[in-house]
């Protein structure tokens, strides 16, 4: 009674390939490569991503405290009130 999930249309020209699952590694030589294109590939960003994030630390840092200044009465403004 009708066709089966997977079966619904018939594809052509499509070519697949598997390999069994006992034949892969699932983790060759992790700590011989992967630790360090780990760290290349680290080392290769690092001038990338960590000026623009020290600079918008520092914007925030600047805008905090000159908020926190302004907030401040200035008492030089009141010297001469009774």
């Amino acid at each position: 009674m009708g066709k089966h999930f997977g079966n619904l249309a018939r594809v052509r020209h499509v070519i697949t390939y598997s390999l069994s699952p006992f034949e892969q590694r699932a983790f060759p030589n992790i700590v011989s490569h992967g630790v360090p294109n780990v760290g290349r590939r680290f080392a290769s960003q690092v001038l990338k991503v960590v000026p623009p994030l020290a600079l918008g630390y520092l914007i925030y840092s600047w805008g905090t405290e000159e908020f926190e200044r302004l907030k401040r009465k200035n008492l030089a403004d009141y010297e001469n009130d009774q």
